[in-house]
């Protein structure tokens, strides 16, 4: 059975100086803390048992946070990122959680609403032998990871932030590893940031060709969060969802 990883490290420089004092994922979008949003995602994927990885510092505050979790299903464990080492290195700071199980990794600062995405991610989830990236047009994509498909969906390429993008699909932070994970980021390099890229990663799947993108197209909604003005907009996005259609987006205590 999958488990989940939810990377909620960093020092949330893009959002300074309100991260001086405050981890980024501890911001109110709208009606609720931001790590909830990514929490309720893993939740809607039918996982249960995740880690939340964090800053020593913070740790306390998300357990204070978070301490009604198991009243909902949820059965959560938290442990230390001490440095941001890059979103791979979480599959060293996880491995003893995992202990050889596959699992689910998402970012803390992500967003995601549609209809019909509990379905999706559960017929995901399901195929716990296999590894999936999930995509979405962007018209921005040279700020974020770029997958190239051809036209049976299959991958061609995987690009960070290159400044001529093969397509306009962007992979977003969540990702469905299979029991492979641990050892296979062990063969990652830090990059010349310093840092183990979780796109080394997605490449060193892609080329055994056990990576498979699921596309999310119209109706569907994702954002970063971790820049003030997608912080703000954000906020607007969930409060006019919200009261406009009568639902809670990103509680995983309303399941």
């Amino acid at each position: 059975m999958r488990k989940g990883i939810l990377m909620a490290g960093g020092n949330g420089s893009r959002l300074l100086p309100i991260t001086r004092s405050i981890s980024k994922h501890l911001l109110p979008v709208y009606d609720k803390p931001m790590i909830f949003y990514p929490l309720s995602v893993l939740q809607l994927a039918g996982i249960q048992d995740v880690l939340v990885i964090a800053k020593p510092e913070d740790i306390v505050m998300y357990q204070n946070l978070l301490f009604d979790a198991s009243s909902f299903g949820l059965n959560l464990s938290f442990a230390e990122q001490e440095k941001p080492r890059g979103i791979a290195d979480a599959f060293s700071i996880g491995q003893e959680f995992l202990s050889g199980d596959p699992c689910a990794l998402i970012l803390g600062d992500n967003l995601f609403f549609g209809k019909g995405f509990r379905h999706l991610l559960r017929e995901v989830n399901r195929e716990d032998g296999h590894n999936y990236i999930f995509s979405i047009p962007s018209s921005n994509p040279q700020e974020y990871g770029v997958v190239e498909l051809d036209p049976n969906g299959a991958i061609v390429s995987i690009e960070e932030k290159p400044a001529k993008p093969k397509s306009r699909e962007v992979i977003t932070g969540l990702y469905f590893f299979n029991s492979d994970v641990c050892e296979l980021a062990k063969s990652i390099k830090p990059s010349a940031r310093g840092e183990l890229e979780i796109t080394d990663l997605l490449l060193s799947y892609a080329g055994n060709k056990t990576l498979s993108c699921v596309q999310l197209g119209r109706g569907f909604l994702w954002m970063d969060m971790g820049s003030h003005a997608n912080l703000l907009e954000a906020g607007f996005i969930v409060k006019t969802f919200q009261e406009r259609l009568g639902v809670t987006i990103g509680d995983y205590r309303r399941g």
